[in-house]
């Protein structure tokens, strides 16, 4: 009896040891990133951990015995949360290409896009929406509609003043498109027809997204000289309208003004936020801007719309006024970058769309009108012209490391590229603008401002790369490595990360971030992209 009881015995242990291994190896989790050392994203300090993923989740950090699907070793690299791009441009080509790969290769998993709007107009957004999802996209998408995309529909692209039919018609679009996920409404005040908006006009459509806690994001009036002057009135709009305001790509971009205008621009946002305006900024890390080589063109040409400006710019005694008036700075509606830039020599030709430009690719108007025997003036519009209907682009080097330096530290500022995803990996993204921050901002703040530079922690850069946009944006799903929120999770090896995109090379791939998850999915392995499109459309609530 005694011996039957303890074969019983041995057979239930047995079985329970088999059981036991069974468990072990049958994989709980879809993910399992063990050994990493993990970031919160919220700031603080590192953990020695693993994280667990499991339906698009994070289901666990800590010590995890459980095996997933998929196990990934960290040791020695750091897991974060997935990046966001305060400051995207991919609102049209994701339509055509959901991968976004330029962006998942730096570790981005949220874009949040709209200065100039959506691509479709403010009542066809849910079904715009419909269709990223529908056709897949890789990284999770919201985006801004712009007040001068309410203009143009009602009044078109000209200096006329709206009528008060017209203004409520602009609101109404406003209202339609808050209604349907978008975050705020945009503005881009360095171009026309957005130059033509007043400040009380913005102030009246801020109040419309303020209804639905939007924001108001702009690139501002003038971000050279006349600095001040602009952020005065971006806070006015937010104070007066209601809304959060995010300052767009915020530069020092004068020379004249370099080491003073921005520390000065940080004291009024400082002191806007002490008494209670929700304002606060983003940048990419490059001393030159990039945009088409129409802003160099004053702005009242437009005054009756682009086609009889265009007509305009080809008459010599119209070019000739333009001329003085590019020589003599800037005007009142106009934020003059030639001027800004230090003179043609500082202005470089990015992309001509013109086969009988590329040899001049990379060259400063300077040379190219030295080589055409034309002012430089003349050689830009030449050029301008010739890409219509494509938007000929310019590098504009404008702006000092010491002030991106500055800008960095504020504890209020998130990062964007201001750059489209790519609808080709490894060729210009899809604005056609050949800018290295389309390939290598993210990981440039890490490379250079982190381990090079010593501007900034590593835990700090993670967080104004992640928690804090997602905060500011009340994504309260995403931006942290926290159980129960939405798995956007990278893997970083600290000491490879670099970003390898260049003014010479501006479409390099950049190094060191090898694993990219987005909602739960393997987005990026091994430094290859999947062809996963787990990515969602982020819609604004519209609730106040």
């Amino acid at each position: 009896m005694k011996r039957m009881i303890l074969s019983s015995l041995v057979m239930a242990a047995c079985s329970l040891m088999t059981f036991g291994i069974a468990s072990a190896a049958t994989p709980v989790y879809d993910i399992v990133i063990r050994n990493g050392r993990v970031l919160d994203g919220a700031g603080n300090p590192f953990v020695r951990a693993d994280v667990a993923i499991k339906d698009g989740r994070i289901a666990r950090i800590g010590k995890i015995d459980a095996a997933g699907v998929r196990e990934i070793d960290a040791s020695g690299k750091y897991v974060a949360p997935g990046l966001i791009d305060m400051m995207d441009q991919s609102g049209e080509v994701l339509l055509k290409n959901g991968a976004a790969e330029n962006k998942l290769r730096m570790g981005v998993t949220s874009l949040i896009a709209g200065e100039g709007g959506t691509p479709v107009d403010a009542e066809k957004i849910p079904e715009y929406f419909t269709q990223l999802e529908k056709q897949g996209i890789a990284v999770n998408f919201g985006t801004y509609y712009s007040a001068a995309q309410a203009r143009v529909k009602v009044m078109g692209d000209g200096a006329a003043r709206p009528t008060p039919a017209q203004f409520e018609a602009m609101k109404g679009l406003v209202a339609t498109a808050m209604k349907n996920g978008t975050f705020g409404i945009a503005s881009a005040l360095i171009y026309p027809p957005d130059s033509f908006q007043t400040t009380d006009d913005l102030i009246a459509m801020a109040k419309v997204a303020s209804a639905c806690n939007g924001f108001y994001s702009t690139h501002m009036r003038d971000e050279s000289g006349k600095l001040l002057d602009a952020i005065d009135e971006a806070i006015a709009i937010g104070e007066k309208g209601g809304v959060k305001v995010e300052i767009f790509h915020m530069k020092a971009a004068w020379a004249p003004g370099w080491g003073k205008l921005m520390p000065e621009a940080i004291a009024k946002i400082n002191a806007a936020r002490a008494r209670g305006v929700d304002v606060a900024g983003d940048l990419y890390p490059y001393t030159a801007g990039g945009t088409g080589i129409d802003i160099t063109v004053p702005n009242h040409l437009f005054a009756d719309g682009a086609e009889q400006a265009w007509k305009k710019l080809r008459d010599p005694a119209v070019r000739a006024q333009l001329k003085r008036e590019v020589a003599a700075g800037s005007l009142p509606g106009w934020s003059n970058l030639v001027e800004a830039a230090g003179g043609w020599e500082h202005v470089v030709l990015a992309n001509s769309f013109n086969e009988k430009y590329a040899q001049y690719h990379g060259k400063s108007f300077a040379e190219i009108g030295k080589a055409m025997n034309k002012d430089p003036a003349d050689a830009a519009w030449d050029i301008l012209l010739d890409a219509l209907p494509k938007r000929a682009m310019a590098l504009y080097f404008m702006m000092d490391e010491a002030d991106i330096e500055t800008a960095l530290k504020q504890p209020w500022t998130s990062v964007g590229t201001d750059a489209s995803a790519a609808e080709k990996f490894g060729e210009v993204d899809a604005l056609g603008l050949p800018h290295p921050r389309a390939y290598g901002t993210f990981p440039r703040v890490i490379a250079e401002y982190v381990r090079k530079r010593h501007v900034l922690t590593l835990e700090e850069a993670v967080r104004k790369m992640s928690s804090w946009p997602a905060a500011r944006l009340g994504l309260a799903d995403r931006g942290e490595l926290r159980e129960g929120l939405r798995a956007d999770v990278i893997v970083l090896d600290y000491d490879r990360v670099q970003d390898r995109a260049d003014w010479t090379h501006p479409t390099a791939a950049p190094e060191g971030i090898d694993t990219v998850i987005v909602n739960g999915k393997l987005a990026i392995d091994a430094g290859k992209y999947t062809g996963a499109k787990s990515g969602v459309v982020l819609r604004h609530a519209c609730t106040r």
